[in-house]
């Protein structure tokens, strides 16, 4: 039998204290991550010579880890000595994304469904990817609902959760959209399947509230804040899908493209609007700024 491992963009993995070109393979058949799911990731950017906030996504990767259960082998800040030095073997052409990685790879004795805390093991990938920041999107509500921390680890950023957001974005696809809106399960919208959702009406900016059913993220809350520092009204609320049918704007914010605009839901047809546009301009001013300012 032959494995392929050839990565389909430049990638480079951190393992066990050395750097490996390409995709090595790390996780056996009775490894308890393949077995039951106990992984764990985080996202973080480089691009144009700047990692935005890549400290925070270092620190949560080991808070995801303790929360499924899994002991962090390495700091924060290790993390972060790592994926700058990682960045280094690229060309510095195309834009990387940076993801730290922590899984088990044995079960408890007695239980072994349980992950054995003890054999955690980490590692760091690097690959390109380039950035689709302000490429108009459309969303479709989708028939899937997040779970509740009660059903599911969302505390935790792990892989587990994920393949239900891939069943969304391919129902949603199959459909002609780009993503789905998403509700939880007392059908309030949440977010879309892979990235945080805000509405603009009458020039106030709403953003569902965190209620522990998705990923509160990052790149949310840098824009929320950038948004009120630069005077805008930005309100966490609960929000209805009604509320999403007659908004003025509506876009998303995540790690892997920052911005983008929804310029359809379902049947509504939305303009890139001002407040998007601005809240781009916010967050590559302050990423841009705060780069120099470490520099």
């Amino acid at each position: 039998m032959t494995v392929d491992t050839s990565p389909r963009s430049t990638t480079f993995t951190y393992v066990e204290g050395d750097w490996f070109a390409g995709n090595p393979p790390l996780i056996g058949p009775t490894s308890h991550a393949m077995w039951l799911g106990s992984t764990v990731f985080d996202g973080a950017r480089w691009f144009d010579g700047i990692a935005p906030d890549l400290d925070l996504h270092c620190q949560r990767i080991n808070r995801s880890a303790a929360n499924i259960g899994l002991k962090a082998t390495m700091t924060a800040e290790e993390i972060e000595r790592l994926a700058l030095e990682g960045v280094k073997k690229f060309d510095g052409k195309t834009a990387i994304y940076i993801k730290p990685m922590y899984w088990a790879e044995h079960g408890q004795m007695g239980s072994i469904v349980a992950a054995d805390p003890e054999s955690t093991r980490f590692a760091l990938c690097l690959f390109e990817a380039p950035m689709h920041t302000a490429k108009p999107s459309s969303l479709t509500l989708s028939p899937f609902r997040r779970p509740t921390p009660e059903c599911a680890m969302t505390d935790a950023k792990t892989g587990s959760l994920y393949p239900n957001s891939g069943r969304m974005i391919i129902e949603a696809r199959a459909r002609g959209f780009d993503n789905a809106l998403v509700r939880d399960m007392n059908g309030n919208v949440v977010e879309t399947a892979s990235s945080n959702v805000f509405m603009v009406k009458d020039g106030v900016v709403f953003t569902p509230a965190a209620n522990r059913t998705f990923l509160a993220g990052i790149t949310r809350a840098r824009v929320m804040g950038l948004l009120r520092e630069a005077g805008f009204e930005v309100r966490e609320a609960t929000l209805s899908v009604e509320d999403f049918m007659d908004a003025d704007e509506i876009f998303q914010t995540g790690n892997y493209s920052k911005v983008v605009p929804v310029t359809r839901l379902d049947d509504v047809q939305l303009q890139e609007g001002p407040v998007t546009r601005r809240a781009l301009e916010l967050y590559m001013d302050w990423a841009k700024s705060s780069a120099k300012a470490a520099a």
